[in-house]
């Protein structure tokens, strides 16, 4: 067998499945001018929420006497505040064939409980917190995927393995990563100002303490990007330092 033989039989690509978070936005009436309005309220309110996020637009309980939607405008206006449409959930048969024109996967309507979300960052009470029962830290050794969420009640949270884009770490006290972390990290979330994050390689989606956080994009452009970092909060600010 010849080396072309050879090299045509080595596979180019493998198919692999995967637990992605997506958001699911559900419409309830055809009114695109009041849609804009509250978007644009939400996006003030949680900004990092809103930057490319992926998006499932639900047009299956829409009202009937509502009208035709115009599709395209609709994804116009989500793509403006940072939704990135990437399928639509409809039976009319109008929005099917608006997407097929659009060569936009239409999926069916949904079986599977959903929950609302509210992407909006917790409001900052002004009040002396209470003092933090003591907790052992929880000790993760495996991998963190995107989607899974774990959460350290009363203390500090320690990852042994890496943390996938999409997955959250949260926890009342410090958090720290002994490997890659590409997802997002919340620490002292009950108002703790003196919680501390520590990661062995920097490339999170999101990192915050009592509140008060940096995004990708923000985080990108530090010159740590990528290092092993320890990060304190300094009065309303987030100091990343090298570890």
């Amino acid at each position: 067998m010849s080396q072309a033989d050879l090299l045509a039989q080595d596979p180019v690509f493998q198919l692999k499945g995967s637990m992605l978070a997506i958001t699911v936005m559900e419409l309830a009436h055809n009114d695109l001018e009041r849609l804009d309005a509250q978007l644009t309220e939400k996006v003030a309110q949680a900004p990092a929420f809103f930057s490319n996020t992926p998006l499932v637009l639900a047009l299956d309980k829409l009202p009937e006497g509502e009208g035709e939607l115009d599709l395209a405008q609709l994804m116009a206006l989500c793509r403006r505040h940072g939704l990135r449409t990437l399928a639509i959930r409809a039976v009319r048969e109008s929005d099917v064939a608006a997407a097929e024109a659009m060569d936009l996967p239409v999926l069916p309507p949904s079986g599977a409980r959903e929950r609302p979300i509210d992407p909006a960052p917790p409001k900052k009470v002004e009040v002396k917190p209470a003092e933090p029962e003591h907790k052992p830290a929880r000790v993760v050794t495996t991998p963190v995927r995107g989607g899974q969420q774990i959460y350290a009640q009363g203390g500090d949270l320690i990852v042994l393995a890496a943390v996938s884009a999409g997955a959250e770490l949260l926890a009342d006290g410090n958090i720290h990563v002994y490997a890659p972390m590409r997802g997002r990290a919340l620490a002292g979330i009950k108002g703790n100002t003196k919680a501390r994050i520590f990661c062995q390689q920097m490339g999170a989606e999101m990192l915050s303490i009592a509140g008060h956080y940096k995004v990708a994009e923000d985080l990108r452009r530090d010159p740590l990007w990528g290092d092993a970092v320890h990060v304190s909060l300094s009065g309303d600010v987030l100091n990343i330092t090298r570890l």
